[in-house]
């Protein structure tokens, strides 16, 4: 069987197959785009850590460090987090003159509460004028690097934005969409709406859709194409522990459904595992830091496999490379790649209210007062 598409066209930039790793805070960073390109053989689009743009723009140092792409990555893609018009349209121009990245991504889409109680993420883009406002400016300062954003369907199933975005940023310029199937107040929880998607990929034929929300296999991924008519896929948690999945998702867009697929014997897994921390502490300059921010993704990485809660607690509090290669000794590497580990992954809670700004939902077109605090957090989220 045929693949359904093969390539996504992101303004100059053919990415294929059309294929993009979502922004995540604290994952995305260049070790772990290294470990995707690397199993994708450099295919698909991979995109930064979520980057604040005024820490952008006054140079903070953390944020610098993110925005660090190796010689290998092409097209660079940074994603931009901003309440405030005139910050997002300095940051992009800042990107543009710079030549820090060849595309700029906006985040519409985080709802976690520290973003959506200031009026950022995906509490945005229910005043309309705001948005408007800071896609003009994105656009304007981004020159001709192409410009696209990452939305949910809206704040909650009574306040659903999705639609009207889409058409603001058709008529802003922005050159492409990902929708999330939930709302915010779904946050992780429940199933992701893909008839949501169908319906701005109708809604939006000028420009190309991507589909996000419960891609946990490449089959699923042609499934989200073949089911809502999208152009491309946004593939988040479900590549956690698994940076192999990219693989996956080339071979399925070449060969559609049935294709050979990576299924890692844990003594594999264990070699990924080494790199990823090892990685890490090259591009943090100290091995223990690095080790100790690879902590997080023990779990992701031994998902299914018989570890031992004692082992896996030690992994994840290992503080050098030599203690994490002794812990890796003493498991069976022998065991093959475990049924069901390709399945959900990360963070699945719901939450049943969106922590607003006061008064956040009276008027949508109201121009509210931006607030100078929701951009004064580092970068990575």
């Amino acid at each position: 069987m045929s693949s359904p598409l093969s390539e996504l066209q992101i303004g100059p930039h053919t990415v294929s197959p059309p294929v993009v790793l979502a922004p995540m805070a604290g994952i995305t960073n260049a070790p772990f785009r290294t470990l995707c390109r690397e199993f994708s053989g450099g295919r698909g689009l991979f995109v930064s850590e979520m980057i604040t743009t005024r820490a952008l723009v006054e140079r903070d140092a953390k944020t610098m460090r993110l925005v660090h792409f190796d010689g290998t990555e092409k097209p660079r893609s940074i994603q931009l987090y901003g309440v405030d018009p005139v910050y997002t349209g300095r940051a992009a121009r800042m990107i543009a003159d710079e030549d820090l990245a060849d595309h700029v991504d906006l985040n519409f889409g985080c709802p976690v509460p520290k973003v959506t109680r200031k009026g950022g993420g995906s509490a945005l883009p229910y005043k309309r004028n705001l948005l408007r406002a800071i896609l003009r400016e994105a656009v304007a300062g981004a020159g001709g690097l192409p410009v696209t954003m990452k939305m949910r369907k809206g704040i909650d199933d009574d306040h659903l934005t999705y639609l009207d975005a889409g058409r603001i940023a058709v008529e802003e310029g922005v050159t492409a969409i990902a929708l999330h199937g939930r709302t915010a107040a779904q946050h992780y929880g429940g199933t992701a709406d893909w008839d949501a998607i169908a319906r701005l990929k109708e809604h939006v034929p000028e420009i190309p859709v991507l589909g996000n929300g419960d891609i946990w296999s490449a089959d699923d991924a042609l499934r989200m194409v073949r089911e809502t008519g999208c152009d491309g896929v946004v593939v988040g948690r479900g590549c956690l522990g698994r940076p192999w999945l990219f693989g996956d998702l080339v071979a399925a867009f070449e060969a559609g459904p049935g294709a050979s697929y990576a299924r890692p014997a844990l003594k594999e897994v264990a070699g990924v595992m080494r790199r990823h921390a090892e990685l890490l502490g090259q591009w943090l300059g100290d091995e223990r830091r690095g080790v100790i921010d690879f902590r997080k993704h023990v779990p992701w990485y031994t998902k299914g496999f018989s570890v031992g809660k004692e082992v896996r607690h030690r992994m994840a509090m290992a503080g050098s490379l030599a203690e994490l290669d002794d812990l890796l000794g003493t498991l069976d590497l022998d065991q093959p790649w475990p049924a069901g580990a390709d399945g959900p992954r990360g963070r699945t809670a719901g939450r049943n209210k969106v922590v607003l700004p006061e008064g956040w939902l009276a008027d949508p077109y109201e121009n509210p007062r931006v607030d100078a605090a929701a951009e004064l957090d580092t970068s990575g989220g």
